[in-house]
């Protein structure tokens, strides 16, 4: 018989269940647990509640762990520094997250396609390609996207916001990559090679059409 002594009804009820080894589990996604308490605060995942609020920013947050590791953002200490490069971090997860572009380590796999990733949320991702999965929805247009990002991107089609600037010639641009390819014609860079005849292009659409012309050439001598 289980000697330790309880101040309420529910920790006596959770330390039943982890003496006798039952689990708990979650009605939506089938998670198991060994104390009530904890599938309590795991419950708070499946819903909008979030009680924990950052006094500093307002941010709010279903746990208190996760209020907590918030928190350090906002600390100008950086306890955490990478021994390859020196740069500091203030939480430790983020220091082991950043040590993978020094390792290219990617322990995040793909269940449907075996692809990986150094993150889990790029995983997350990724995995609504195979999902089909588009939880991010335009409210001008009700055009969704899988990527947070990609709306954020799709949105300045509507305000016709232009974010990048050229710091040569003053020209914006809705998309970074946009602005990347308009570099080029500063710097005369052209990093798209033929194969066949080495000639070069600044832009990707342009080599595709150079590269139909050869691949026309061998259908007329078949």
């Amino acid at each position: 018989m289980c000697s330790e002594s309880f101040t309420h009804e529910q920790s006596l009820q959770s330390q039943q269940l982890t003496d006798s080894n039952e689990k708990v589990v979650c009605s939506i996604c089938s998670k198991a647990f060994s104390k009530t308490k904890n599938l309590k605060a795991h419950l708070l995942t499946h819903t909008s509640d979030r009680p924990y609020t950052c006094i500093i920013c307002n941010k709010a947050f279903s746990l208190q762990k996760y209020l907590n590791s918030h928190l350090m953002i906002h600390r100008t200490e950086k306890p955490f520094a990478c021994g390859m490069c020196n740069k500091q971090f203030t939480q430790q997860q983020q220091l082991k997250t950043h040590i993978r572009t020094h390792t290219k380590e990617r322990p995040y796999e793909c269940n449907f396609c075996n692809k990986t990733f150094s993150h889990q949320t790029t995983l997350t991702k990724h995995i609504r390609v195979h999902a089909n999965e588009k939880p991010y929805s335009c409210d001008m247009c009700h055009k969704a996207f899988s990527q947070q990002q990609n709306l954020k991107t799709h949105l300045r089609t509507h305000t016709n916001e232009k974010p990048y600037v050229c710091a040569l010639c003053n020209r914006a641009f809705a998309q970074p990559q946009n602005l990347k390819t308009h570099l080029r014609t500063h710097t005369k860079e052209k990093p798209y090679a033929c194969d066949i005849c080495s000639k070069a292009y600044a832009r990707q659409e342009s080599f595709n059409k150079h590269f139909l012309t050869h691949t026309n050439e061998k259908l007329s001598l078949m």
